[in-house]
């Protein structure tokens, strides 16, 4: 900027610590995400151990679920070779594997929010001719800003995810090649309470779902399909620290306004905190990003349904409580499935089960298993709501 009174931030060396901060580490953050994100999951408290007996009941019922999984999906639900194993983690446990398998589309989404000037030696005090100068220093410094507020952020959903998540697949998010499905008992637990399920009933349920999930996004194209698409999403957000800059300059105009509590309301909308706008590479991905999870949720609620109704005797109850749950999700929720590209909406769910439901009235269950058989047999868009199409298209 021209001269010192001129600087929004005289007096405020906290913003001056930040933009230094972020010379000295890369473009996200992760040491502070990670404190963030354990900070919520704990309460700040520490956590008890597992109970020893929740483990065994959890082993006892995943080995049951793996083999009726096996059986009616025709999937190996292994991805290594060896037996599926569903493990009880702390919500601590839990934080630290997540954070790992987001941190590559984090990274993506920092490095495409990166300001314009950041590595090109552009002074950001300058004062470019004609620009009103507070604007100007808002919209650059909010351009370097972003991937470190990119980063809390991602440390805050996934803090707040392990206080919902029952485990490792309640988003369609694959994971590295593991046999080892986690799941979460302090949050299972109370579900079950809440709704006054049997207990053994419900990790049953949690069992056999995780490990469709797993068996699905196991198969390698599925897997790798669904993650490029991911990365892709990530990696086409556009910065627009102009927009940025326009709507923190106006901070404390209205008389009696507090700048402060404006700056707080400014930071928790996704729009400000990512300094993104959807661009239209983004409006390509996302159908086809959509259709292939819509795709592997309809499957999977089938395939559970097949085999729960045999298994589980509160199983409609269970799937009920279930079904609300997820398409009630909370603010996180809202928020990391909007960082994804994913509309996990009602419509969502009903799109792909009426894709599956379809295919199997015309084909039966030999036509359904031929869905995951190929990369290039994966259904359209179009297809999705006309599985006619899907089914001509792969008999040609």
């Amino acid at each position: 900027m021209g001269s010192d009174d001129q600087n929004p931030f005289e007096g405020m060396p906290f913003f001056g610590d930040m933009l230094r901060m972020l010379g000295n580490q890369g473009p996200v953050q992760w040491d502070g995400a990670r404190q963030l994100a354990m900070s919520i999951a704990t309460g700040g408290e520490s956590e008890p151990n597992i109970d020893p007996l929740e483990r065994i009941r959890f082993e006892q019922l995943s080995r049951v679920a793996d083999l009726q999984v096996a059986a009616a999906t025709g999937l190996s639900t292994s991805t290594t070779g060896r037996s599926v194993t569903v493990t009880p983690l702390l919500r601590s446990q839990w934080v630290m594997s997540t954070l790992e398998v987001y941190k590559p589309l984090v990274d993506a989404m920092a490095q495409a929010l990166r300001s314009p000037t950041e590595g090109t030696g552009t002074d950001i005090t300058a004062d470019p001719i004609g620009a009103d100068p507070t604007e100007a220093w808002f919209s650059q410094m909010m351009g370097l800003l972003s991937p470190m507020l990119l980063g809390m952020t991602a440390g805050s959903l996934v803090g707040h995810l392990s206080t919902r998540s029952f485990g490792s697949f309640d988003l369609p998010v694959p994971r590295p090649p593991s046999d080892d499905v986690a799941v979460l008992p302090a949050n299972i637990e109370p579900f079950g309470s809440d709704w006054s399920m049997d207990g053994d009933d419900l990790r049953l349920w949690v069992c056999l779902h995780q490990i469709t999930n797993h068996a699905v996004l196991g198969v390698p194209h599925v897997g790798q399909t669904l993650n490029r698409l991911l990365l892709d999403y990530a990696g086409a957000f556009e910065s627009d620290p102009d927009a940025l800059g326009s709507r923190f300059a106006d901070l404390g105009v209205e008389p009696g306004s507090d700048p402060m509590a404006q700056f707080q309301e400014l930071l928790s909308d996704p729009d400000v905190v990512l300094g993104a706008v959807r661009s239209d590479r983004q409006r390509d991905i996302q159908p086809l990003l959509q259709t292939l999870v819509a795709a592997v949720g309809g499957y999977v609620d089938h395939i559970m349904d097949s085999v729960g109704t045999r298994l589980i005797g509160t199983y409609p109850q269970i799937t009920e409580a279930m079904r609300r749950r997820r398409v009630e999700a909370n603010a996180s929720d809202r928020f990391v499935t909007r960082l994804l590209g994913l509309d996990l909406t009602q419509d969502h769910f009903d799109r792909g089960r009426a894709f599956v439901d379809g295919v199997v009235e015309r084909s039966g269950t030999e036509g359904l298993e031929r869905l995951w058989s190929a990369p290039e047999v994966l259904p359209t868009p179009n297809e999705l709501v006309a599985p006619g199409l899907w089914l001509a298209r792969i008999d040609l």
